[in-house]
């Protein structure tokens, strides 16, 4: 799940922390994020992203919706995996990470299949670390999907009106890729097979809906492919993302994750009035200028905000 992370680049990511890397968006690199001291507090909190490009984007746009409002902001961009980030946001070395309610809830408790955005959230809330705390969703979800390139579209006559299920019998002669985490995991192999009744032939570990990913369902390496929907190469590639009826992907709304005493009571709402008026096409929107226009996210960040009026 691109929510994750691959295994391999949270490890790189990790070394390039240890070694002091700061974000490009801030010279100001603070302690080190893998180290037990630089907790921040009050009017000083670091903000951290996964390792993909949504994350970094996100977690520039709710940076600087803090530094509107004179809290002191430190980014540490692309950390790695969720494995990673949370053990940094319990001991308080990130303050802030923007997360995905659902990909969060299926790391916290495999099992919970809730049906709404508030029950995602209460579920959460049962599971977290006692130090740490959801703030508001954004309307904005880029969720997992199961994906097929134009030519497995048009060899099974997918649209993208077509379910999952509609795979069951042309799945075993397809290979599907995406993070090593996917092969594992409920909202991965594992669900696709217990609620769609869905088998592929077989998996290529990939990245998380990266461009490894991208470009193996463009050349046909893999048939189908765990890729997201914020992905700005699914229309230009036309890919068909098949629909998903049963929830086996749940909700992916973006919502702030955040240690508790690192985050007064004016950063909680700064933080979420920028959730509230964050929804999927403005992310879209500003995936595909960062993506696809190849802007700097930093850049992208301060001129939403702009437009947004929260700065």
């Amino acid at each position: 799940m691109r929510h994750t992370g691959a295994i391999a680049v949270a490890l790189a990511a990790t070394a390039a922390l240890v070694a002091g890397c700061s974000s490009s968006s801030d010279g100001d690199s603070g302690s080190d994020p893998l180290k037990g001291g630089g907790k921040a507090s009050g009017d000083s909190v670091v903000v951290g992203s996964n390792n993909f490009a949504e994350s970094i984007l996100l977690a520039d746009i709710y940076g600087e919706a803090l530094k509107a409002k004179g809290v002191k902001v430190t980014y540490k961009p692309n950390i790695g995996s969720r494995e990673t980030t949370y053990g940094l946001l319990k001991n308080g070395s990130i303050t802030v990470l923007p997360e995905y309610n659902g990909a969060l809830l299926a790391y916290l408790d495999k099992n919970a299949a809730p049906k709404s955005v508030a029950a995602t959230t209460a579920a959460i809330n049962a599971k977290l670390d006692a130090k740490l705390t959801l703030l508001d969703p954004a309307p904005a979800q880029d969720k997992d999907s199961v994906t097929v390139n134009a030519d497995t579209a048009k060899k099974y006559h997918l649209t993208d009106k077509s379910s999952i299920a509609d795979l069951k019998d042309a799945a075993k002669d397809l290979v599907i890729g995406g993070s090593p985490e996917f092969q594992t995991r409920h909202q991965g192999l594992s669900g696709l097979k217990s609620v769609y009744g869905v088998e592929f032939k077989s998996f290529k570990a990939l990245d998380a809906g990266g461009p490894l990913t991208q470009a193996a369902l463009k050349k046909n390496t893999v048939q189908a492919a765990d890729l997201f929907t914020t992905d700005t190469t699914i229309a230009k590639e036309k890919f068909v993302v098949l629909q998903d009826p049963k929830n086996l992907f749940g909700f992916e709304n973006v919502q702030p994750l955040v240690y508790k005493s690192g985050l007064d009571q004016k950063g909680v709402e700064a933080l979420n009035a920028v959730s509230a008026k964050l929804d999927t096409a403005t992310l879209l929107d500003l995936d595909t200028q960062v993506q696809q226009q190849n802007k700097d996210p930093m850049d992208v960040a301060q001129d939403w905000l702009k437009s947004a009026g929260l700065v």
